[in-house]
């Protein structure tokens, strides 16, 4: 009797005849035993379960789980010998047409769009920097480490303070070239800012405070 292929090559054979510029496909995974343990161990992947079949999303742009997220998550149970029969649940969701792709600029570039809508005389500025995945969360906080970026909870995001002379906050130069190693790396993201003050003249303090939730940032 042959074994059956690797659950990492079933996805990498799946993965190379989807068609060019696809963004989501929903795979189905048939258990050969443990099914509950192969849907907790695809979990992060927001996998479900009937049965012995596991379904779950894989998807590119920040749409369901990243297709190397579900590489490893398909390698941990090959590794612990939960093999299965993978397979494509429902037809992949259309292609968008190259010409009706929307181009999202690098997050230095958004940084700089950002401030050309400011007031000309802005002093702070409170802002969000949302990934496009989460295989970018660790790397990305790294790698915007000198703005003392603060997680957002439930959500793939950063909020962190920039501000243009004096107080509390990244420089907007630093701030540019934490976003300009994000790009470097071509971690993909959003960001905006939520709130900004201008002119302000700290008197006795570094700047202003925001409340969020009743706690200040």
């Amino acid at each position: 009797m042959l074994s059956r292929m690797a659950l990492v090559d079933q996805w990498q054979v799946i993965q190379s005849n989807l068609p060019e510029g696809w963004n989501t496909a929903q795979l189905r995974l048939t258990a050969d035993d443990q099914p509950a343990r192969v849907a907790a161990m695809l979990a992060s992947a927001g996998a479900g379960r009937h049965g012995s079949v596991v379904t779950f999303t894989v998807g590119r742009g920040g749409v369901g789980s990243s297709p190397d997220l579900v590489r490893r998550l398909l390698a941990r149970l090959d590794a612990e010998r939960l093999g299965g029969e993978l397979a494509l649940a429902a037809p992949v969701a259309s292609a968008i047409p190259p010409e009706a792709r929307v181009r999202t600029p690098p997050l230095a570039e958004q940084w700089l769009q950002a401030q050309a809508a400011l007031p000309a005389d802005w002093s702070d500025v409170y802002a969000e920097l949302e990934l496009a995945s989460s295989d970018y969360l660790e790397r990305g906080a790294l790698l915007i480490a000198p703005v003392n970026p603060a997680r957002v909870k439930g959500r793939l995001a950063y909020r962190f303070r920039v501000a243009r002379r004096q107080g509390y906050g990244a420089s907007g130069e630093m701030t540019q070239r934490c976003l300009e190693r994000l790009d470097g790396e071509r971690i993909t993201g959003r960001f905006r800012v939520l709130w900004a003050l201008s002119d302000t003249k700290p008197v006795y303090t570094q700047g202003p405070v925001w409340y969020v939730g009743g706690r200040a940032v």
